[in-house]
């Protein structure tokens, strides 16, 4: 199996040697990937999951539609400010918890 060099993906070639986004190949023909035929899109078990979650949380009372409007207003008059630092430690703390619930299943 030959391993093409990172330098080829750079240029848009494809680990099997077509060209990415329709740019011309190594012999200078243009091409496009195929694309995949929509009837053959199988989703998984947990898509069905996350649109059952966002059912439940559109009609629970944990959704503030005044704090989301006070939210977008504050982005539209550049008043929002983010603590990245909070961000990021609460994102971590969340994926603390995601998996260590997984390992307990």
């Amino acid at each position: 199996m030959k391993i093409n060099p990172a330098s080829d993906l750079a240029k848009g070639v494809k680990a099997e040697g077509t060209p990415v986004n329709g740019r011309a190949g190594p012999n200078g023909a243009k091409t496009t990937a195929p694309v995949a035929d929509s009837a053959n899109v199988q989703l998984s078990p947990l898509s069905a999951q996350l649109g059952t979650l966002a059912t439940s949380l559109a009609t629970s009372g944990d959704f503030d539609q005044a704090k989301v409007d006070a939210i977008k207003q504050a982005i539209v008059d550049g008043q929002l400010h983010v603590n990245a630092e909070v961000v990021a430690d609460k994102m971590l703390t969340s994926l603390r918890d995601m998996f260590s619930h997984a390992a307990k299943s």
